[in-house]
């Protein structure tokens, strides 16, 4: 199953949503809120030199969770590319 949200706080009001991510073996975490992050940590042990990596992350990098690790990422694709072109989710850049 993939799911995609963007105000995690919202889903975790859930208690299906909670087990849902607290379960899940793959996330990427972009970055968060500072509520979302807040719930987000205390649920999957997050420490707070990893929660630097979704505080004021910028486009492209963030948290990978696999298993029982959380490594950090950086996977920007450069601007002037047709991939960046095809990929882009901000208004105007299509």
């Amino acid at each position: 199953m993939t799911a995609a949200t963007q105000n995690v706080e919202e889903c975790l009001k859930s208690e299906t949503a909670r087990l849902m991510l607290a379960n899940s073996e793959f996330l990427l975490l972009f970055n968060q809120a500072a509520t979302d992050r807040a719930e987000l940590g205390k649920l999957l042990h997050i420490s707070d030199t990893q929660m630097g990596y979704i505080t004021n992350a910028e486009p492209g990098h963030g948290l990978l969770k696999m298993g029982g690790s959380l490594v950090p990422f950086n996977n920007s694709i450069p601007k002037d590319t047709e991939l960046y072109r095809l990929m882009s989710t901000t208004p105007g850049e299509n």
